[in-house]
């Protein structure tokens, strides 16, 4: 989900430029390097959401901010996705 549903989406929605907009979709992948300061750095039965920093509520947050500036929208767009993608893993924990 962090890299086929991105691509689909800059292509349907971003047409004309949508190979830029799927490579800064897949360069917002970069906030899972918060994964980095937990320990252990990854644990199957951890939600991602409120538990790293660039995943909190205040982060999310800023990211929605984003979506209005119309320089900074994909860049939200794209922040946001991979927010609800983690979020969705969330219901996989076992």
């Amino acid at each position: 989900m962090h890299l086929v549903f991105p691509g689909i989406i800059a292509y349907l929605f971003f047409r004309t430029n949508w190979l830029k907009v799927w490579g800064i979709f897949i360069l917002t992948m970069f906030i899972d390097i918060d994964h980095l300061l937990a320990n252990p750095i990854f644990d199957e039965n951890r939600c991602s959401i409120n538990y790293h920093p660039l995943h909190s509520i205040y982060a999310i947050i800023l990211y929605i901010i984003f979506l209005f500036p119309k320089k900074t929208r994909i860049l939200g767009i794209g922040l946001l996705f991979h927010i609800v993608t983690d979020y969705l893993d969330c219901f996989w924990i076992t």
